[in-house]
């Protein structure tokens, strides 16, 4: 199934994507308003100059009289500090008198209304915010006359007021933002943090571990997912359980057929005579021995399993005195087999915490396992020493060996590591099994100058 597209990431992206374009929604609405602020500021001031300058000017009998004093020049003239605030002036007498001022002014784009300013944008001779206002002088004894008074002011100020008004509010409009968006990432995480204490318990855990996944204070649908899996694992439980159940009957049920079988070619054999009648005597033996060893490890395969192995017997065991007993319990046959079996303890007992019964049945198949494939005058040594935190229990052979490529397949069921022998492929997977309730490990490795070790690697006990 191709992987999807993080839950994380959709939340964030549409949590957060949403935000963005209301940012930029909002700050271009924050321009706009910010231009239209500063096309105000700018309106009026050039308004109330164009009026001040029209106050300047009086009718008389023979004309239009100019009073523009010193002052009044100084405040329309352009400020040295700030060459870029240009400001320029016309007065004119329509149509088209010029009286003082800049000639390049334009006209207005529409006809005016008198006393109404006109405001408008041009080029001519630069970018330029332009207010042409029109007026008609008249008093007693003088001629009316029209009038029309422009001022112009560059554009390059207004643009820099905009900005900064966009500034001063896009900036804390930036910050509210981004707090926003750390809280959607704070909570967002918060609230996926049951699915990733429910991924970890999952991604932790053993294949074989089906206890139920326990979620503190998740919300109803995280509970509503891992009340789904816990239903599934009990599922595949009960079905384990069913299974084990099976071959642990079976395994009861076969062990006293295969025990009277047993003794019955034991007898016949005592009693037969003839060569051809003992020889197939022999074989019903063997076949029962075998059968019954395997019904035997079937038991302690069983055994060894998470739930049985949960409810047996769990105590703090020396594993010096354990592989002293089991190595005495093998001398008979070690003999039999024309084996050398002896030991190696340290003095110091080395504990680990342990079912006795299964770890015994361990380091019995490693043993029996040496006995079986390692051949007659072969020297097999029981060792034990502390590796670290760990226990290392070796048992070493110097027989032919294991090839690199069946070491560990060795371990799986029903796989023999040689074709002669009469063990039946399940002696190293149940020390596997029992090695893993145990939280160690079994491993086959080679050694010098020729043979087998077979090491259980076991937590020391706290």
């Amino acid at each position: 199934m191709p992987a999807g597209r993080s839950l994380h990431r959709q939340l964030l992206l549409w949590l957060l994507l949403p935000q963005i374009v209301l940012w930029g929604v909002a700050a271009f609405g924050a321009y706009r308003a910010a231009t239209r602020h500063a096309d105000e500021l700018v309106d009026a001031s050039l308004v109330q100059a164009a009026r001040a300058l029209a106050r300047q000017i009086r009718p008389t009998a023979s004309g239009l009289f100019v009073d523009l004093p010193p002052s009044a020049q100084d405040i329309l003239a352009a400020d040295p500090a700030n060459p870029d605030d240009r400001v320029i002036y016309m007065v004119s007498s329509p149509p088209g008198q010029l009286l003082l001022g800049d000639a390049r002014m334009p006209a207005p784009p529409r006809a005016a209304t008198l006393n109404e300013p006109v405001f408008f944008d041009t080029r001519v001779p630069e970018p330029m915010r332009v207010v042409s206002l029109d007026l008609r002088l008249s008093a007693p004894g003088a001629v009316d006359a029209p009038l029309r008074v422009q001022i112009a002011r560059a554009s390059k100020p207004r643009e820099l007021l905009a900005r900064r008004m966009l500034l001063d509010t896009a900036l804390p409009l930036s910050l509210l933002i981004a707090l926003m968006s750390m809280g959607v990432w704070a909570g967002i995480r918060r609230g996926l943090r049951p699915l990733a204490e429910l991924q970890r318990q999952m991604e932790g855990r053993r294949a074989d571990a089906l206890d139920p996944v326990q979620l503190r204070a998740a919300p109803p649908e995280v509970g509503a997912l891992a009340g789904a899996v816990n239903e599934l694992l009990g599922q595949v439980q009960h079905s384990l359980a069913t299974q084990r159940r099976f071959i642990s009957d079976a395994a009861h049920q076969l062990r006293t057929p295969l025990a009277g079988l047993k003794s019955q070619a034991e007898l016949a054999l005592a009693e037969a005579s003839d060569p051809a009648l003992r020889q197939r005597l022999q074989r019903l033996h063997e076949s029962a021995v075998r059968g019954a060893r395997l019904v035997s490890q079937l038991l302690v395969l069983a055994r060894a399993e998470p739930e049985a192995a949960a409810v047996q017997g769990w105590a703090t065991v020396d594993c010096v005195a354990l592989a002293r007993e089991v190595a005495a319990e093998q001398v008979p046959r070690a003999l039999a087999a024309g084996c050398d079996l002896g030991v190696e303890l340290p003095e110091a007992p080395l504990h680990v915490h342990a079912v006795a019964l299964l770890l015994r049945e361990a380091l019995t198949n490693l043993i029996d396992n040496a006995l079986r494939y390692a051949g007659p005058s072969a020297t097999i040594t029981v060792r034990l020493r502390r590796a670290g935190d760990d226990v290392w229990l070796d048992v070493e052979d110097n027989g032919p060996g294991l090839a690199p490529d069946l070491r560990e397949r060795a371990f799986e069921r029903f796989v023999r590591g040689a074709a002669h022998g009469e063990g039946c492929g399940l002696g190293l997977a149940i020390v596997r099994e029992i090695a893993e309730r145990h939280g160690g490990s079994a491993e086959l490795l080679a050694a010098a100058p020729q043979g087998c070790i077979a090491r259980l690697t076991l937590p020391l006990a706290a």
